[in-house]
């Protein structure tokens, strides 16, 4: 059976920065509220006459696909993760695909929030053992700006999110590295606390003037709720992992979690027993860009030299759903 290696990572965000003094401008909180409670000092926010989901895709793909030295053409198949879409329908896996110049190919499109990079990976893990296929590109990208309440009443969650995409190459391998095991979770008693409850499609009238006045289009969170369920999930999702491969938590040589919340982060770390050097953060630069924040966060602890040959890398994630995910990689 053939192992699934990360050959390449590329990431794309926005050119726009808003930091957390511009929000101080139009909602009533602060900067040292917004640090406090989440870390993030400064997001991204898409351009609405350049940015797409998908074309922020393609360019994190096409910076993966070059760092991996991998022609476009030998991509066969596509799993992309996403819980904005450009369209209602069809998925924006099959407008990557496009503009990739990749027509024909399968491009599978998944909707699992937060743990969505790590759920796609595992798919794209499956198809490769199974030699289904040679080399899968998988990408998280999302554009949330636009459906932020941006006023006082939304600051919770309006101060969080924001917008990104990062990609990873897939390829087969005979080497005893790359992707270990991917443990995947879910327990949907908990699926009203952090959702977007419209447009959906068991209405009555899909679109009215009273849904779009109304509040349900916008993020609905409990975030006392996803705290205390996610530094639990997060251990845990982590522990399996080891576990299943024979391994300790001082085998890791870096953590790399969703990006939700920096508290969440740190005290999964002290959780661990991590080091600050075993943890790579960057929702102080980014907030939390859900499917996207992984493979952004991962892309750039490569660049930065902080994953090499060998290294045993961790990836966790908990969201919306509530799912929670973790996946073991020999470097």
């Amino acid at each position: 059976m053939k192992n699934s290696k990360i050959v390449g990572l590329g990431h794309y965000v926005p050119e726009t920065i808003v930091t957390n003094q511009d929000l101080e401008k139009v909602i009533d909180t602060s900067n040292e509220w917004i640090v406090e409670r989440t870390g993030i000092e400064q997001r991204r926010w898409f351009d609405p006459e350049k940015d797409t989901v998908s074309n922020m895709a393609t360019r994190a793909a096409k910076m993966a696909l070059e760092r991996a030295k991998t022609p476009v053409e030998e991509v066969e198949f596509i799993v992309f993760a996403t819980i904005t879409p450009d369209y209602f329908f069809p998925g924006s896996g099959v407008l990557l695909q496009r503009e990739l110049g990749l027509q024909g190919i399968g491009a599978l499109d998944i909707r699992n929030a937060c743990s969505g990079f790590i759920y796609a990976l595992s798919i794209a893990d499956q198809f490769v053992k199974t030699g289904m296929y040679k080399t899968v590109l998988v990408v998280g990208a999302e554009i949330q700006s636009s459906a932020l309440d941006k006023s006082s009443a939304g600051r919770s969650s309006g101060v969080i999110f924001a917008d990104g995409a990062g990609a990873a190459v897939l390829k087969a391998t005979d080497e005893n590295k790359g992707v270990l095991s991917t443990h995947l979770h879910a327990d949907g008693d908990y699926a009203e606390e952090l959702y977007v409850k419209d447009p959906g499609s068991s209405r009555k009238v899909r679109l009215s003037k009273e849904l779009i006045d109304g509040p349900t289009f916008n993020l609905t969170m409990n975030g006392n709720a996803v705290f205390k369920h996610a530094v639990v999930r997060f251990s845990e999702v982590i522990n399996e992992a080891l576990k299943h491969n024979g391994l300790a938590k001082e085998d890791i040589d870096l953590l790399v979690p969703h990006q939700a919340n920096l508290r969440i982060s740190n005290f999964v770390q002290k959780q661990m027993s991590l080091p600050d050097e075993k943890v790579f953060n960057n929702i102080m630069y980014y907030g939390n860009t859900t499917a996207a924040s992984i493979p952004i966060a991962l892309s750039e602890a490569w660049e930065q030299g902080k994953i090499k040959e060998g290294d045993l890398v961790c990836l966790a994630a908990f969201g919306s759903g509530f799912t929670w995910a973790s996946a073991l990689i020999r470097w």
